[in-house]
């Protein structure tokens, strides 16, 4: 049987979806990006007064990712630890991918670290003015 869990602290979903849903052992969590939680506040992201995009800074963008990710996982029961699965989505992969792929290496990969398959995809646009965001699958080990 399929159990949606929504997180209390990660930014709130932008469509009429979960955080993440578990099934068995399994918890897939949705697309999860940079902004914070209650505010239209991103990280890494300043706006114009017309709302375009005038500066992205793809670091700040993907630690906050990282947070919220946390955030989701440790929410439902999950650790850091038991991620089995990641899919990047970033907007601009000739601009950002040396820099996220140094963030990510430093997060996942190495003695102690999950080192998740992964796969990284460069999209046109984002549902908000991000240019980075996660889909990730767990594998929880405890209860």
């Amino acid at each position: 049987m399929a159990e949606s869990k929504l997180s209390e602290r990660a930014p709130e979903p932008v469509g009429a979806f979960p955080h993440a849903k578990r099934v068995g052992k399994l918890l897939f969590l949705s697309g999860i990006g940079p902004r914070k939680r209650g505010t239209p506040d991103i990280p890494g992201v300043t706006l114009n007064d017309a709302g375009d995009v005038i500066d992205s800074d793809i670091a700040a963008q993907t630690m906050a990712v990282f947070e919220n990710v946390r955030f989701v996982l440790e929410d439902a029961g999950a650790t850091w630890g038991d991620i089995v699965d990641v899919q990047v989505f970033l907007t601009n992969m000739k601009r950002d991918f040396g820099t996220f792929n140094r963030l990510y290496a430093d997060h996942f990969a190495g003695p102690g670290k999950p080192n998740p398959t992964r796969t990284t995809i460069e999209v046109g646009a984002l549902p908000t003015p991000i240019a980075v965001e996660l889909k990730v699958i767990a594998a929880i080990q405890g209860g």
